[in-house]
Formats: structure tokens, sequence, C-alpha cells
């Protein structure tokens, strides 16, 4: 896979995860994709993805924007640094209460692609800077 297609299908990772066309999402993903999951545990595979979706669009209203990709020369890594807008919709488990608080975060994610789709997508971001901005602390 070259470094160019590798950008465009991290491109089109964000671009479609804001459109909210889930079932496109889970198509840019391998069968037994990984997900490390910021500050919580590692998910195997396009099912267990889908769960973490539902819960998402039930907790929260996301977009992505100022999406920057970076490309290893080979096009079989890469890593994204972005901003997230949000909305705090539904109490998420473990969480502060939701009242529809809105928060803007930086965030970064790494990627190992195969055959032409994200296999492994690990995220980070600063969990406590979220609290304080939802929490008003």
């Amino acid at each position: 896979m070259s470094a160019e297609h590798t950008r465009t299908l991290i491109e089109t990772y964000y671009r479609t995860f804001n459109s909210g066309d889930r079932e496109a999402f889970l198509a840019l993903l391998t069968d037994d994709v990984v997900h490390d999951i910021n500050q919580g545990g590692c998910e195997r595979g396009v099912e267990a993805f889908r769960t973490f979706l539902a819960r998402m669009d039930r907790c929260y209203r996301e977009e992505i924007r100022d999406v920057v990709v970076m490309v290893d020369g080979l096009g079989d890594r890469a890593a994204a640094e972005f901003v997230v807008h949000g909305t705090y919709l539904s109490t998420d488990d473990g969480l502060p209460e939701a009242h529809g608080q809105r928060y803007v975060l930086p965030a970064g994610a790494f990627f190992t692609l195969r055959a032409g789709k994200v296999a492994r997508i690990s995220n980070f971001y600063n969990l406590p800077e979220w609290t304080r901005q939802v929490t008003g602390g």
C-alpha cells in the first residue's frame, strides 16, 4: 500500500466518522481490527468496534476537525493529530454526569494498515482535561 493511499484512507476514516455512516466506517476496518481505547482496554474485531461506536453515539456527539495525517514511507503505518469538538449527551459508565456539556479536545491516533484497511487504531487524548471541561472544574 502506498503512502498516498494510506493518507487517503485515514482522511476517509475521519470524514466517514463525521458523516455518521457507521456501516461505511466499519467497512474501512479489517475483520480482526485491534482498537486500543484511550486509557482503557484493547478490543478486537469489527463487532466489538460496532458496540463501541453504539455506546459513543449514545453518549457523545463528536466531530473531528483539523486532521493532520502523517504516514511512514511504506504506507503501513500512520498517525493523525486532530481536534475533537463534542457534546456529552448521556452519562457514560464511570464518568461524570452528562447534561449536554460541550468540549474541545486535542487528540491523536496511531494506525497500522493491512490489505488496504485499518488493522489497528490506538487513540489518545487527555482524559483529565476532558473531565475538567465537562465538570467545569
